[in-house]
């Protein structure tokens, strides 16, 4: 086990590495002066000379590249050219809130996901399992910004169920979670299919197993060997999963973030991508595929952990 997870962490570092590196190089090239969106169409040509050797955009692009993970290796995100701060600052205000979402969205889509596939796998070929297996397609097939949309819609607009912006009081838990339940839901919603899917077919699976056979054979009950035993295994899918997924969610929380006027990295890296603000945009970034890769890491690492062929096959 240890040198399995020392090959995931070194394999995680390599990804998110080559990642930022693609990433920084195609934001440096993409069309578009970033000193003439800070300063404006009227300063100067030496203004702007002035301004692109301070801020180092005047170098190479892999000189740039080594500049920013030098940097990057002391601590230093580089400065937010709007406002003058650490990037790190404006980052670590907006981290919490992302996480928030996107664990709560993984909330929603664990629990609905797995209860909604162990109560199709449990009610195989029946009229309850076509109605889940319509349903999770519906789930899988729908945007996440036309969810978010629809349920502002309707939970906030119509109903009046929940709050339309913001992400409530700060300090207090009770209201951060009120303001939080809706957009976690859009979000959520759409891999509460691809796991129920996957729950739904692992059990199926494992429901053949000798193992099975052998707990039916004991005279154990038909829930208990449904429930105990087969969903036991049938999660293991659904764990990786959800760890791949975090990408996606993360990617959905920007349209949240904007749809339900909430702070996070979503509404920050859209701002700072506007304003070609590229130190917060690649701050951003990184955090963001540094997240991305650890739930994924996170994932492997508990699927090793509970199914031993997992780290054999590896």
């Amino acid at each position: 086990m240890l040198r399995y997870t020392f090959q995931r962490i070194v394999l995680a570092l390599a990804i998110v590495f080559f990642a930022i590196s693609a990433l920084y190089t195609v934001m440096i090239t993409l069309p578009g002066d970033p000193t003439t969106v800070l300063l404006g169409p009227r300063a100067t040509a030496e203004i702007r000379a002035d301004f692109r050797e301070r801020m180092g955009l005047d170098n190479p692009v892999y000189v740039q590249i080594a500049q920013f993970w030098g940097r990057i290796l002391t601590g230093d995100m580089g400065t937010d050219f709007n406002r003058n701060r650490p990037v790190a600052e404006a980052v670590l205000n907006a981290l919490p809130h992302t996480m928030a979402l996107v664990f709560g969205a993984i909330f929603w889509s664990a629990t609905l996901g797995i209860l909604l596939g162990a109560f199709s796998a449990d009610n195989r070929g029946s009229w309850l399992d076509r109605i889940s297996g319509v349903l999770s397609v519906a789930f899988i097939a729908a945007p996440s910004f036309v969810v978010a949309l629809y349920s502002l819609l309707v939970f906030s607009v119509w109903l009046r169920w929940f709050p339309t912006i913001g992400a409530g009081e700060p300090g207090d838990i009770m209201s951060r979670l009120y303001h939080l339940a809706l957009p976690s839901f859009a979000i959520g919603l759409a891999w509460v299919g691809y796991v129920a899917r996957i729950v739904r077919a692992s059990m199926l699976e494992a429901l053949g197993e000798n193992y099975i056979r052998t707990a039916r054979a004991f005279g154990l009950p038909r829930r208990t060997v449904i429930y105990n035993y087969a969903l036991r295994v049938a999660i293991l899918p659904a764990v990786q999963v959800l760890g791949v997924g975090i990408g996606g969610m993360l990617s959905s929380a920007v349209f949240a973030e904007i749809v339900f006027s909430r702070p996070g990295l979503g509404s920050l890296i859209y701002d700072s991508v506007s304003g070609r603000n590229y130190p917060v945009v690649m701050g951003s970034m990184l955090v963001a595929i540094g997240f991305f890769v650890t739930c994924a890491l996170i994932a492997d690492l508990i699927n090793a952990a509970l199914d031993p062929r997992h780290r054999s096959k590896a």
